[in-house]
C-alpha cells in the first residue's frame, strides 16, 4: 500500500499507542479530503474510508462497513466515534480534531472507552495547534524553597520538634498562629 510521505513522528506515536493499549490492534491516520496518510502494515481501510469519515462527519449513519464487516454505530460525536459488530468482530474507535483523524481496530475484547482516551493523548501530540492551557512557568528557587520546606517538615528534628516545644511551653500565641497556617494549608491543598 502506498501512503503520502508522512512525519517520522508518526510511526513513533503510533507504535506508542500500540504499547499503551495493545487491545488496539489497527490504526488509520487520515488527513485533508479523506486522504490516509498514514496506516499500519495489517490495515488497509482505503475502499471505506470516504464512507466511514462521511458517516462520522454527519452522524446520521446507523451502521458502517469496515474491511468487508458490518459495525453498529454506538456513538457519534464530533470529535469521537464507536461503533461494535454484533458478531463479535471487533471495534471501530476513532477520534479527530481540526487537522486530522486517527481511526483504530479495537479487538473483542478491547476497552473502547480505553481507546478513545489514549487515541485522544496521541492525537493531542500530533496537533499542531498549542494547547488550551499552557504548562505555567514555575521559579526553579521557588521549587527548591518548597523543596526544602517539605524536607524540614519530614525530618524528625524539623517542624515537629518545634511544634511540641510549643505545645509543652503552652504558647498561646505560637499554636494560634499554627492553627492559622494549618487551616491556610488545608484551604490550598482542598
Amino acid at each position: 500500500m502506498e501512503l503520502v510521505k508522512y512525519p517520522a513522528d508518526y510511526e513513533s506515536l503510533v507504535s506508542n499507542l500500540l504499547e499503551i493499549m495493545p487491545s488496539i490492534y489497527a490504526v488509520a491516520i487520515i488527513e485533508e479530503n479523506n486522504e490516509i496518510v498514514y496506516s499500519t502494515d495489517n490495515w488497509d481501510i482505503r475502499t471505506d474510508i470516504e464512507n466511514v469519515c462521511l458517516c462520522w462527519d454527519y452522524r446520521n449513519a446507523p451502521i458502517i462497513n469496515v474491511s468487508s464487516v458490518k459495525y453498529t454505530i454506538l456513538e457519534c460525536e464530533i470529535d469521537s466515534m464507536v461503533a461494535t459488530s454484533i458478531q463479535g468482530q471487533g471495534h471501530i474507535v476513532g477520534c479527530k480534531d481540526n487537522e486530522r483523524r486517527i481511526i483504530t481496530y479495537v479487538e473483542p475484547k478491547g476497552d473502547r472507552k480505553a481507546a478513545i482516551v489514549e487515541i485522544s493523548r496521541i492525537l493531542a501530540k500530533m496537533s499542531s495547534k498549542k494547547p488550551y492551557v499552557e504548562e505555567p512557568y514555575i521559579n526553579p528557587e521557588l521549587k527548591r524553597e518548597i523543596k526544602n520546606f517539605l524536607d524540614w517538615i519530614k525530618n524528625p528534628y524539623g517542624l515537629s520538634t518545634h511544634i511540641k516545644y510549643y505545645l509543652q511551653k503552652n504558647n498561646t500565641h505560637v499554636i494560634s498562629e499554627l492553627a492559622k497556617i494549618y487551616g491556610d494549608l488545608i484551604d490550598i491543598i482542598d
